[in-house]
């Protein structure tokens, strides 16, 4: 004969108390867990959603970011006639030569500066981007000191909202629009006109160049045409793949951090799982008697007492993701290891961190209630009676 479920989920309601602690112990390794992994997913969605699968971005060879690249104009005029660039409005080349630079700003309401990127930009480099729009004021003339900044950077920084002013590069640097790029890494930039900015800064050459492909299947013929051209030495990546790159080191360390913290926190998780089912087996010594007694064999005594672990493990993990899914109402910043400026981004909660995040919150409450059911399925049911 078989115990039904229905006796292991009243068992736990009896032990209201040590069932609400030992679960909400379990919660918290399930909160700590999802947060990370939520932390982790924000960082990279943020940045792989800042690329288009339609636009190649090419860089110097064995750069790693645009912020060590260099691209010199004959470069960028050698590049700028390939045929599998897409054509705009009056047959120009969807292509834009962009400069990136690193400029200290302080925040508001701080004193304390960080890092924000600064994007020279040219004449179709907001068409190649789809995803960001001008939330407020205008584009920037070319060839003014006129600046537009992401609104998170408008919202976080001291001289970057809409009239403001803010200097750097040895010239003061006019805000006459903010734009919305959504939750992608633009909205932690600054534009501008990209000659200006190269005036500015004393550069010579471009950071990068970015463009529509004409096919986006026919991606590896540009790939070898430019990679394969003596003259020059650059390299091409999609777009996507671009930003992907630029994530995966914080992300795989996050995920590395929340791992390393949940294993240890789950260890004591588990063995307070485990003292509960203990002292349930205890005080239901004849209770386990009894239903020996009446036919029941010992592997349904152990399969109750597990089912009633892994009750409290799955009450434990829906408590912490239901929680954890509050995360998502915050935007952090942190400091992007990649290009050392600062990138704002969501926790993001996706299927897969939720469906980990219980698997793990049940093999949480198996591994707590093993050891307590084999000690019950193994009693003696003349020495249980007697108890």
């Amino acid at each position: 004969m078989k115990i039904p479920v229905s006796y292991s989920f009243r068992n736990l309601l009896t032990r209201r108390l040590t069932t609400a602690l030992t679960a909400g112990g379990m919660a918290l390794v399930v909160f700590v867990f999802a947060s990370v992994m939520m932390l982790a997913e924000g960082l990279r969605k943020t940045l792989i959603e800042t690329g288009s699968y339609d636009n190649a971005i090419v860089i110097r060879k064995a750069s790693q970011s645009e912020m060590q690249s260099s691209v010199s104009r004959e470069q960028a005029a050698i590049v700028e006639t390939d045929p599998g660039i897409a054509e705009g409005p009056e047959g120009k080349p969807l292509f834009a030569k962009e400069l990136v630079v690193i400029i200290n700003l302080p925040k508001r309401g701080s004193s304390r500066p960080s890092n924000v990127t600064i994007r020279g930009i040219g004449e179709f480099s907001l068409a190649l981007r789809p995803q960001v729009r001008l939330a407020e004021g205008r584009m920037p003339r070319p060839g003014s000191s006129e600046i537009i900044a992401g609104e998170s950077v408008a919202k976080r920084f001291q001289g970057a909202d809409l009239g403001e002013t803010l200097r750097f590069g040895m010239r003061d640097w006019t805000v006459v629009g903010v734009f919305d790029a959504g939750r992608t890494g633009y909205s932690s930039e600054i534009w501008g006109d990209a000659d200006q900015l190269m005036q500015a800064f004393r550069r010579v050459a471009y950071s990068s160049l970015l463009f529509k492909l004409r096919d986006p299947t026919g991606f590896r013929q540009v790939e070898r045409r430019i990679e394969n051209d003596p003259r020059l030495t650059l390299e091409v990546k999609r777009e996507t793949r671009y930003y992907a790159d630029q994530s995966e080191m914080m992300s795989k360390f996050l995920r590395i951090l929340g791992i390393s913290l949940t294993v240890i926190f789950s260890l004591g998780a588990m063995i307070g799982a485990m003292i509960t089912m203990y002292a349930a087996v205890a005080n239901r010594t004849a209770e386990i008697g009894t239903l020996r007694a009446l036919g029941f064999g010992r592997t349904s005594i152990l399969a109750a007492f597990l089912i009633e672990s892994i009750l409290l493990g799955a009450a434990g993990g829906l408590a912490g993701l239901f929680f954890a899914s509050f995360m998502q109402l915050l935007t952090i910043s942190t400091v992007n290891w990649q290009t050392f400026s600062e990138l704002a981004f969501s926790f993001t909660l996706t299927p897969q961190i939720i469906f980990s995040s219980l698997a793990f919150s049940l093999v949480m409450g198996l591994i707590g209630g093993a050891l307590p059911a084999f000690r019950a399925a193994r009693m003696n049911i003349v020495d249980a009676l007697r108890s």
